[in-house]
């Protein structure tokens, strides 16, 4: 994946300071340390780090060729329902991703429980991650969608170290805009309204799996 490509994958707020390794190199340099595989029933896709199920489609995704040891990783973490390995290009040392086993290409279409079970690892790995960097603080990001700068379409979570002043999102340093109550009234009520819809299609739907034989 190039640096310009890697923009992308976080919304193009950064600015990396130099380009990352080949993708060869990337994959020498993890067949030649501490690589571990684990399984999966999904396979198949582009080399490890690179792009790869862009369609949603797991027989096309590099997460899933990992999972199931076709491709290199450096893994620290596994359990049953996801796996953490490092970024192949991190925007900070100690960049890591927190993948699910099974293949769902967006958040929303990751069932409650694996979500769960992804954010409850969180403040663990990340607490190891950060006493590993020497760093004190981290960002926990999800790229959900195209637009917001996902480029493999598996649900996964992004834990970046931090270091005061390592000036890693020029964002940061923008002023925002103080929210207006005549703009957001609207807004408020159609979130609600959709909060209200889906709350109900989830109790139809569950009221239907009860009555059924």
């Amino acid at each position: 994946m190039s640096p310009p490509r890697r923009l992308a994958v976080l919304c193009s707020h950064l600015r990396p300071d130099g380009p990352a390794p080949p993708a060869g190199e990337q994959l020498e340099a993890a067949a030649a340390g501490s690589v571990s595989t684990s399984t999966c029933a999904s396979g198949g896709g582009a080399a490890a780090g690179g792009d790869g199920g862009g369609n949603g489609d797991s027989a096309g995704c590099v997460f899933c060729r990992i999972i199931s040891g076709e491709a290199p990783a450096y893994k620290v973490y596994e359990d049953d329902v996801c796996l953490c390995i490092l970024d192949s290009h991190p925007l900070a040392p100690g960049h890591s991703l927190i993948i699910p086993k099974h293949h769902f290409p967006s958040l929303e279409a990751t069932p409650p429980p694996v979500v769960a079970a992804m954010c409850s690892k969180v403040p663990f790995l990340s607490n190891a991650i950060m006493k590993a960097t020497e760093c004190d603080s981290f960002n926990l990001v999800v790229n959900n969608g195209a637009a917001a700068g996902q480029v493999i379409f598996h649900t996964h979570f992004h834990i970046i170290p931090r270091r005061s002043g390592d000036k890693l999102w020029p964002t940061e340093s923008f002023r925002r805009r103080s929210i207006e109550p005549n703009e957001t009234s609207g807004l408020v009520s159609c979130i609600k309204e959709q909060l209200c819809s889906t709350l109900e299609g989830c109790k139809a739907e569950a009221s239907s799996l009860l009555k059924e034989p």
